[in-house]
């Protein structure tokens, strides 16, 4: 019989989804991964298998955890407004956004398993925003057309906010575009 695992696998998973929340996939070694998850080499491998198996487990875990429930707030909005103010504004949603847009941007073009998770999660995203917006008229391109671009707007602001460029504040701008897409509905 093998020793009992020295590590809370949830609490490694949480901390890994962190860490690749911040830098790219092809930015953290496993070297980065032992060091800042505390774990040792061989206990990362014999239960994740590879760098990999950890990037899914810990994209799995934010979507899960992260992402599924600030996609529930947004649904339960009251209108497009509220939902957008709790799409920019929530801090807890942070790591899951920021690990969504990496995956996004970097993994999901060349690993189909994130690809089909990220497909999955971003129609959730629409379907929550398509609620929160209620029933739209045709004349404004209708519902599919503004929850795709409620979607991308808080993505957008998300990457930009994480860019630290000058002069971004993701509230005030989410606020804005909340204030200007209700006068037009």
């Amino acid at each position: 019989m093998g020793r009992p695992r020295g590590f809370d696998e949830v609490t490694v998973i949480r901390a890994a989804a962190e860490l690749f929340s911040t830098r790219s996939y092809d930015g953290i070694s496993m070297d980065d991964l032992v060091t800042h998850l505390g774990v040792h080499r061989n206990s990362l491998y014999k239960t994740f298998g590879s760098k990999r198996g950890l990037y899914q487990a810990a994209l799995r875990w934010s979507l899960e955890h992260d992402i599924a429930p600030l996609i529930d707030q947004v649904a339960g909005a009251g209108d497009l407004d509220q939902a957008l103010r709790v799409a920019v504004a929530e801090p807890a949603a942070e790591v899951g956004l920021n690990l969504l847009l990496l995956a996004a941007v970097e993994r999901a073009p060349v690993d189909q398993e994130v690809a089909d998770q990220l497909s999955t999660v971003l129609a959730a995203f629409d379907r929550a925003a398509r609620a929160a917006a209620g029933p739209q008229p045709p004349a404004q391109g209708g519902e599919d057309d503004l929850a795709f671009a409620v979607t991308a707007a808080v993505l957008g602001l998300r990457l930009r906010a994480r860019s630290g460029t000058a002069g971004t504040d993701i509230d005030q701008a989410g606020a804005a575009l909340a204030r200007r897409l209700t006068q037009h509905a």
